[in-house]
């Protein structure tokens, strides 16, 4: 038996789909006057900022940014699908932040770094990771994102993505939880 909000969340996310793409269609003449030759991008990135006001792409760098774009970008077009950004460039005194706080609440660095890095570790820092919703963009992103270098690391985290164009197109092996093993990427 589904839970009575399923439905409802489900009819809005398709609205909400809908929307998007809607919007990018009238946008449309608009880009190719701003972006001759990158109407289609443009347009989208327009209606995605509507549908996700609060994303925030400054920090990521350039090649992160470009891969991110270009991937929802597809992801609308072709698909219908949304991709919004929850999370990208963090600081590294925000990092420390949610760090500690995670130390905090789990009681070791230990245990904190089954969910989060400490600065210095963290690809959230360095502006190539990404955390993502909602939960069907990121199935997309699973499944297409090695196109555009993006791939999910984490086991326990299915929004968290990652730019790793050293991957050359295959998925690198996906760890149980960032503080997994050696030191590598970001949570």
């Amino acid at each position: 038996m589904t839970s009575p909000d399923v439905v409802p969340d489900r009819l809005r996310d398709h609205v909400m789909r809908i929307a998007a793409r809607l919007l990018a269609l009238c946008l449309l003449p608009a880009a190719a006057v701003r972006a001759p030759g990158r109407a289609r991008h443009t347009a989208c990135q327009w209606a995605l900022a509507v549908r996700f006001p609060a994303e925030n792409l400054a920090g990521l760098t350039e090649a992160t940014r470009a891969a991110f774009t270009s991937a929802r970008t597809e992801a609308l077009w072709r698909h219908g699908e949304l991709i919004g950004l929850t999370s990208g460039h963090r600081d590294a005194a925000t990092q420390h932040q949610l760090f500690a706080v995670e130390v905090r609440r789990t009681g070791s660095p230990e245990a904190a770094r089954r969910r989060v890095l400490p600065p210095n570790e963290s690809s959230h820092v360095r502006g190539t990771a990404m955390d993502v919703r909602p939960v069907q963009g990121a199935r997309w992103l699973e499944r297409h994102g090695n196109r555009f270098d993006l791939y999910r690391v984490y086991d326990n985290e299915w929004w968290h993505f990652e730019f790793l164009p050293e991957a050359g197109g295959l998925a690198p092996a996906r760890l149980p939880h960032p503080g997994f093993g050696s030191v590598r990427r970001s949570a």
